[in-house]
């Protein structure tokens, strides 16, 4: 069973940065590709950023500029680099991981709260 672990999250001000850390159980080169969600009460989940197996990265919109997703050399750890927080960007952070491309994202771990004040 392949085990997820968000760290990282708290509260952070409007512009500040946070960087939040997903270690996986497996090396993640071994998997299609590895992303962070996002989801807040009475929204739907959103995908935030996504990496593949080669490294390529995939940004939501709303993110792009400000948000990067890198993996450690060794696989087992990506991250989620925030900077210029927003309000809006306040939210749970899922970190997840797909075995095959076009299929559903398999593995998710708990989530960590991501607080932004003004």
């Amino acid at each position: 069973q392949v085990q997820l672990v968000e760290s990282g999250g708290g509260l952070a001000q409007a512009g500040g940065s946070l960087r939040l850390s997903c270690a996986a159980s497996i090396n993640t080169f071994s998997v299609n590709a590895m992303a962070w969600f996002r989801q807040t009460p009475g929204k739907q989940r959103e995908l935030v950023a996504s990496i593949s197996s080669g490294d390529s990265t995939n940004y939501a919109d709303s993110v792009k500029g400000r948000f990067t997703i890198s993996r450690h050399r060794g696989g087992k750890l990506v991250y989620l680099q925030m900077n210029s927080l927003k309000a809006e960007d306040a939210s749970v952070y899922y970190c997840a991981a797909r075995r095959l491309r076009f299929e559903n994202w398999d593995y998710w771990g708990q989530g960590t709260q991501v607080t932004v004040s003004s």
